[in-house]
């Protein structure tokens, strides 16, 4: 009997309580970065990118009073692109570089709860803030004839634009209260006021519509 008194108690204070908090994991709805091929008679420059398919970070809610809320979390994603460039002529020289970086997001949203008391949907909206860490790009040059190539790195590409922006956040989700957890799916859409990575000629830039599967596991 203590057993179950120790969790009927442990599930009451889950119910009365004003702070959760937990991990938070899920999947980009489409591409971070459009990247396309440009040719012309002197050779080509070509941009390519893969999306990696997860978002992992921590999230933490306030619980007020009229079935409002107020979240707040850290979510982690990598970027990556490379571009491969060859200009022909009397020699032709091919220049490759390689680009990562670390994207740190801080999503701040007013949340409204509705429904029972096990499953609560919820809308959402507020404000997010991205910024990269690690950011590296490595250069390979290579002239054609020529005994070896050149390698360099920079932490500030030509490709860069903001190295932080802000956006709008909404979101639509279910909160499922199990015992002591909270289960929480919901998809996000974020519009950024501006992009990390453009190339004037459009053949890089950073999509500023974001969309996200995540599910949270709060306690």
């Amino acid at each position: 009997m203590r057993p179950l008194f120790l969790l009927l108690l442990g599930a009451g204070i889950a119910v009365c309580q004003p702070f959760t908090f937990g991990a938070k994991v899920g999947a980009p709805l489409n591409d971070f970065i459009d990247a396309t091929t440009s040719n012309n008679a002197n050779g080509f420059l070509n941009y390519a990118t893969h999306t990696n398919r997860y978002v992992v970070g921590l999230g933490a809610e306030l619980h007020l009073p009229l079935h409002l809320a107020i979240e707040l979390d850290a979510l982690y994603r990598h970027y990556d692109f490379q571009s491969t460039q060859q200009i022909s002529g009397i020699t032709s020289t091919t220049t490759y570089t390689s680009t990562k970086s670390n994207a740190f997001e801080f999503p701040l949203m007013a949340k409204y709860r509705f429904g029972t008391k096990v499953v609560h949907p919820f809308v959402g909206a507020g404000i997010a803030w991205d910024t990269l860490q690690g950011l590296k790009q490595d250069v390979t040059t290579t002239v054609l004839n020529a005994t070896g190539s050149s390698t360099s790195s920079t932490t500030s590409p030509s490709q860069l634009q903001h190295k932080t922006t802000r956006g709008f956040v909404i979101g639509a989700g279910l909160d499922i209260k199990l015992l002591l957890l909270h289960i929480k799916p919901e998809i996000r859409y974020t519009r950024w006021g501006s992009e990390h990575f453009f190339v004037p000629n459009g053949l890089l830039s950073t999509n500023q519509n974001q969309g996200e599967f995540l599910l949270g596991i709060e306690f």
